[in-house]
Formats: structure tokens, C-alpha cells, sequence
């Protein structure tokens, strides 16, 4: 009888199958009425202990919330202090900081292409209008020095900032 309730207090965890065998399988009947009386303690008993922790869990829930607010910490604050270290930590991240420094560097670079293409356009669009008022056809304004300048310009840039970020990358690759 002793060997039959150590079977059924195995500490084995069920497998997906187990558990469906035993949540239909009908036990009762095979335990003897001492058995299922001191199962049914065993229960009340565990129920009892759950119920208490809870309550335990509970009271000192209320108690951390009570030193907190004697602390004048709340959520939004807790909240704040979390997002300011998390902010920073990766602030200070050798990630961050890299992809910050390339960034930069690449806004720098790009600023000053755009200058220079915005520069470029400004001096050709004013060469192109005494272009057009004196050429009507488009391919004659395509074949024109100043238009042929101009998208030289465009393609040295557009190539530059390429070999940059290509630069970079490779750079990157190699680092990690």
C-alpha cells in the first residue's frame, strides 16, 4: 500500500501525452478511503499555504509601495530614472558611438556635396536661361558645356559619397 501512494507522489515531470492519460484516468477508485482522505487533507492543507502566500505577497506589495512613496518614488518617476540609464547606457555604447561618429561624418560630407550641387545649379541655371532663351531644343541645352558640367558634378558626387559608405562598411566588417 506504502509502494502504491509513493507511485503516485512521483516528483517526474509529465510529458504532453501523461497529462492527457491522467486528466482522463478515474483514480478514485483506486485509492482506499484513507487514501483519499489523506489526499483531501493534503489539499486543504496546500490550499491553505497558497491562500497565505498570497496574503503574504500581497502585505508586502502594500509595503513597498509605502516606502516608495515615503521615498518619493512613483512609477513615472521610477520610469523616467529607467529610460534616463537606459538612454545612456547606450549612449555610451561602443555601437552607438560609432554609428554616431559615421553619421556625422556622412551628414558632413553630405552637406557639403549638396552645397556644391546646389552651387553648381544655381551658377548652370542661370547659364542655362541664356542658353534657352537662345536655343530652343532641349538636346541643344543637353549638349551644351554648362549641362555636360553640371551632370559631371552630379556623378562625382553621387560616386564619392558611394566609395564613402562602401569605405564604411568594409571598415565596419572588419572591426567586428
Amino acid at each position: 500500500m506504502e509502494a502504491q501512494a509513493q507511485g503516485l507522489l512521483e516528483t517526474e515531470p509529465l510529458q504532453g501525452r501523461d497529462e492527457d492519460t491522467v486528466a482522463s484516468a478515474d483514480f478514485s477508485s483506486m485509492l482506499s478511503e484513507e487514501e483519499k482522505e489523506e489526499l483531501k487533507a493534503e489539499l486543504v492543507q496546500l490550499e491553505d499555504e497558497i491562500t497565505t502566500l498570497r496574503q503574504v505577497l500581497s502585505a508586502k506589495e502594500r509595503h513597498l509601495v509605502e516606502i516608495k512613496q515615503k521615498l518619493g518614488m512613483n512609477l513615472m518617476n521610477e520610469l523616467k530614472q529607467n529610460f534616463s540609464k537606459s538612454w545612456h547606457d547606450v549612449q555610451t555604447s561602443t555601437a552607438y558611438k560609432k554609428t554616431h561618429e559615421t553619421l556625422s561624418h556622412a551628414g558632413q560630407k553630405a552637406t557639403a556635396a549638396f552645397s556644391n550641387v546646389g552651387t553648381a545649379i544655381s551658377k548652370k541655371f542661370g547659364d542655362m536661361s541664356y542658353s534657352i532663351r537662345h536655343s530652343i531644343s532641349m538636346p541643344a541645352m543637353r549638349n551644351s558645356p554648362t549641362f555636360k558640367s553640371f551632370e559631371e558634378r552630379v556623378e562625382t558626387t553621387v560616386t564619392s559619397l558611394k566609395v564613402f559608405f562602401r569605405r564604411r562598411r568594409y571598415e565596419e566588417a572588419k572591426e567586428e
